[in-house]
């Protein structure tokens, strides 16, 4: 077996050397402890993204998401922003309030709502803007580390990645976490891993983390292996699946088998989960309701009808979620090819951009305050 290095962000080791990917409405807190009860508390969980406006705002919403549970070391925030004033006001608040332990920066979100901001996937062809938000997150940080997320670049013509690999070295970024797709690809096609690869030799200065098509622990150890990386990012491959996590510490320490789980066994999953988000929300409806976007994720290659999905996709209570599940086969072994990809697969969109953003990467005229977003969560 490959011996892998600690990865050190920062203070922080995360060994293995695992991330959970931040992901809109999916890593809150509840499923962070999921994710973290099967790793038993090994690797580094992100919040979702949170908006430095929002924060910087005390927006309601954005102070729940940026409570962490007490076992939650180092707790590690996500930020997303386009004005590099509010990002720093945003870092400052977070090291003066010590709000975190770890401070990462979303360059990497393809979604329209944020790259017609200029935000997310859109902001690294701009490289003086880049540039000018690196400076004031790392500056503003003091010791606290600040790491990045990114992607290849805009699309095909547009790649970006290098160039935002160097800037983040001459800034101090601490490591960079790279998805090998492009923002017009989305989710579709193939994740590029040689592009990791490339960006490992290009910035050999800090740590470089692969992200792209981890479906399985195996995947992790691969794409260590095939690019040089430090560590991998784990996003769409344990929707449905905290126990990935499980997977993941087994096969970097070599200690045993992958967690297989009947369904008896992920039925016992759903409705924790669900209760850990009625808990979280201070309301068990509301937990339930937030629930049911896993449904399909959790229940992904087991015999269960149609019907029966569409019952357990309407549930708005524990007990209710309970009693569906009881009628099912809960004897069900974990099914062949459950472990591929799940999520998002949409790909070859086209990216929306602010008018005229892509006439100068060298231009930022346009990019303020106004154009930061006002709510967190994606």
């Amino acid at each position: 077996m490959t011996a892998f290095t600690p990865l050190a962000i920062g203070p922080h080791i995360v060994q293995p050397p695992v991330v959970l990917a931040p992901m809109a409405g999916i890593t809150n807190a509840p499923f962070r402890t999921l994710c973290r009860e099967f790793s038993g508390g090994k690797g580094l969980f992100v919040s979702e993204m949170i908006t430095t406006r929002a924060l910087v705002e005390r927006n309601e919403k954005t102070m729940q998401l940026i409570r962490f549970d007490a076992t939650e070391q180092p707790r590690s925030i996500q930020l997303y922003g386009v004005d590099p004033v509010t990002v720093g006001k945003a870092v400052r608040m977070i090291v003066d309030e010590d709000l975190a332990d770890h401070i990462d920066l979303n360059f990497g979100c393809p979604v329209p709502k944020v790259t017609r901001k200029g935000g997310g996937s859109a902001l690294p062809y701009k490289r003086p803007l880049l540039r000018a938000i690196l400076h004031e997150a790392v500056t503003g940080a003091g010791d606290l580390p600040v790491t990045m997320k990114m992607r290849k670049g805009i699309d095909d013509d547009h790649i970006t990645y290098l160039d935002a690999g160097r800037i983040a070295v001459e800034e101090g970024v601490t490591a960079i976490a790279l998805h090998g797709r492009t923002a017009a690809q989305h989710y579709g096609g193939t994740a590029d891993w040689d592009a990791i690869a490339r960006l490992k030799e290009h910035v050999p200065e800090i740590p470089v983390l692969g992200n792209g098509d981890i479906w399985s622990a195996d995947d992790a150890l691969r794409m260590m292996r095939e690019t040089g990386c430090d560590g991998v990012v784990v996003g769409r491959g344990c929707l449905g699946r905290p126990w990935l996590f499980s997977d993941l510490v087994a096969a970097f320490e070599g200690t045993g088998s992958y967690a297989q789980p009947g369904l008896r066994e992920v039925a016992d999953a759903m409705v924790r989960h669900a209760r850990l988000l009625g808990e979280w929300l201070g309301d068990e409806a509301r937990g339930v309701i937030d629930f049911r976007k896993h449904v399909a994720w959790y229940l992904k290659g087991f015999s269960v009808g149609s019907e029966m999905r569409k019952k357990l996709a309407i549930t708005s209570s524990l007990d209710e979620l309970r009693a569906q599940l009881s009628e099912l086969d809960l004897d069900q072994p974990w099914p062949v090819g459950a472990d591929g990809p799940r999520g998002r697969t949409s790909g070859n969109n086209r990216v929306v951009l602010p008018d005229g953003w892509l006439k100068d990467p060298y231009d930022c005229a346009g990019v303020s305050e106004e154009a930061e977003l006002d709510t967190s969560g994606g």
